[in-house]
C-alpha cells in the first residue's frame, strides 16, 4: 500500500504524555524519512509535541489531575478539548489514531472513532496503568475493545493486557534511549556550575496544579530539616510548567532554603548532577532511576479523595513508582499520603545520602530494572532499534505502509 500522505492523530495529556508524544513524533518522522513517506501529524498534547512537528489541535498539558475531588475543576476544559478534537477528526479522518495513556479522555476519543470512523485503526501506546490499579476491570475491557494494537512499554503491562485479550506487542521503554543522551554527573555539574564537592539535592514537586498544593509544602519542609542537619546542602528545583515558578519561589523563600530554580529543559541535567532526588510519583522516577540517582518518592491527594479510595473503593496498590512496579519490590522508598511527612522524607533522605550499602543496593536494582524495561530487547534482538523506533514502525505498519511484527511471548513463569 502506498499513499501520497499519511495522516496520524496522536491523543495524550499532561507533562509526561507530552514528553512521550514528542519522542514518538520524532521517531515517526525519522522512520518516515527512511521509508520516503510523507507524514502529517495532528495531536492533543503540548508544546514539546508541537516542537517535534505536530499540529496541535488542543493543549492538554495543564488540564490533568489525579484523584476524585482533584479532577473536578478540569471536567469542563477536558470536555471542551475533546469536542474540538472530535470535530477535527470528523473533518480530517486520520489513517491511524494513536492514544498515549490519558485514560478517561482517550477512552472518549477512541469510542468516538469506533462509532463514527470504524475503519481507522487505533493503536494504544503506553496504555493506562490498569495493570496496577484497576477497579473492577471495566476500563480495561474498553481499552481492549477500542484498540487494534497495544504497544506496551512495561513487561507487566504487556502481560496484563495480553491476558485480557488485547493484541499486544512489547516495544520497551523509550526513556532508555532518551536518558543515554543526558550529560553524566561530571558534565552536568560543569553545566550547572556545581562544584565537585557540593552536596546537591534535586527537588521535583509538581507537574500538576494539585501537586503544588499537596506536595510542595511538605517537600519544602523536609528540605528545611535537611538543611539544618547538613549545612553544606544546596537544592536544585526544575520548574515543570512556568505557571508554577512563582508559588515554588515563594515557598523556598519563606523556608529560607538555599535553592536554585531551573527551567524544565534543565531538569535532567539537574538530576544527573544530584546526590539525591526527592520527587513526586510519576514518570520522573524512571528518569531518576535511569540516571542512577538515589531517590525518595512521595505522593499525596486530598483527604477526601484518600478517604473515598480507602473506605469506599477499597483502593490498594503494592507500589506506585515505576521503578518499584517494574521490579515488583521496594527498590526505592515510597512515602504515600499520611506517610509523606517532612520527618519521614528527611529521615529517608539522610539514610540514602549517608548509607553507602543502601546506595549500592539501589544502583544494583536500577541495573536490574533496565533489563526488565527492554534494554536488551531493543538493542540486540531488533537490529539495535530503539523502543521509540519500534513503536513508530508498529504504528506505520498499522497503515500498511511497512511490514512489522513482534511476538509478545512469555516464558514458563509468565515473564515477557
Amino acid at each position: 500500500m502506498t499513499k501520497d500522505k499519511i495522516r496520524i492523530f496522536i491523543s495524550t495529556g499532561e507533562v509526561s504524555g507530552d514528553m512521550q508524544g514528542a519522542l514518538l513524533i520524532n521517531a515517526l518522522y525519522r522512520q518516515a524519512a527512511a521509508q520516503n513517506l510523507d507524514l502529517e501529524i495532528a495531536a492533543l498534547g503540548g508544546e514539546k509535541m508541537a516542537a517535534a512537528g505536530a499540529y496541535l489541535v488542543g493543549n492538554t498539558v495543564g488540564i490533568g489531575s489525579v484523584g476524585l475531588v482533584e479532577s473536578l475543576p478540569y471536567v469542563v476544559p477536558t470536555l471542551q478539548v475533546q469536542a474540538k478534537a472530535k470535530k477535527y477528526l470528523w473533518s480530517n479522518p486520520p489513517d491511524v489514531l494513536v492514544a498515549i495513556d490519558y485514560m478517561g479522555p482517550n477512552l472518549g476519543i477512541c469510542g468516538y472513532m469506533r462509532r463514527y470512523l470504524p475503519l481507522v485503526p487505533i493503536v494504544y501506546y503506553i496504555a493506562p496503568q490498569e495493570w496496577v490499579w484497576s477497579l473492577g476491570g471495566g476500563n480495561t475491557t474498553k481499552i481492549v475493545a477500542n484498540c487494534d494494537r497495544l504497544l506496551a512499554i512495561f513487561p507487566q503491562e504487556a502481560r496484563y493486557y495480553q491476558e485480557k485479550g488485547a493484541n499486544v506487542q512489547f516495544v520497551g521503554h523509550p526513556l532508555i534511549e532518551e536518558m543515554a543522551t543526558v550529560p553524566n554527573r561530571h558534565q552536568a555539574r560543569q553545566i550547572l556550575g556545581i562544584p565537585p564537592e557540593q552536596l546537591a539535592v534535586v527537588l521535583l514537586p509538581a507537574s500538576r496544579q494539585q501537586e503544588v498544593k499537596y506536595l510542595l509544602p511538605v517537600m519544602v519542609a523536609a528540605a528545611k530539616r535537611l538543611q539544618a542537619i547538613l549545612p553544606q546542602i544546596h537544592f536544585w528545583i526544575p520548574v515543570s510548567l512556568e505557571k508554577y515558578r512563582q508559588p515554588i519561589a515563594q515557598a523556598i523563600h519563606q523556608a529560607g532554603l538555599r535553592a536554585t530554580l531551573l527551567s524544565a529543559s534543565e531538569a535532567r541535567t539537574a538530576i544527573s548532577a544530584a546526590d539525591l532526588a526527592i520527587g513526586k510519583s510519576g514518570t520522573v522516577n524512571l528518569e531518576i532511576a535511569l540516571l542512577n540517582v538515589p531517590q525518595v518518592v512521595i505522593y499525596r491527594v486530598s483527604h477526601i479523595t484518600a478517604w473515598i479510595a480507602q473506605h469506599i473503593l477499597k483502593f490498594s496498590i503494592p507500589f506506585m513508582s515505576p521503578p518499584n512496579l517494574v521490579l515488583e519490590k521496594a527498590a526505592v522508598p515510597e512515602l504515600l499520603q499520611n506517610a509523606a511527612t517532612a520527618d519521614n522524607i528527611c529521615q529517608e533522605s539522610l539514610d540514602l545520602l549517608q548509607n553507602h550499602h543502601r546506595r549500592q543496593q539501589i544502583w544494583a536494582d536500577y541495573q536490574e530494572m533496565r533489563q526488565h524495561l527492554g534494554e536488551i530487547l531493543a538493542s540486540v534482538e531488533f537490529s539495535r532499534a530503539s523502543p521509540a523506533q519500534l513503536a513508530a514502525r508498529a504504528i506505520l505498519s498499522s497503515v500498511g505502509v511497512i511490514p512489522f511484527s513482534i511476538n509478545c511471548a512469555t516464558d514458563s513463569k509468565g515473564r515477557i
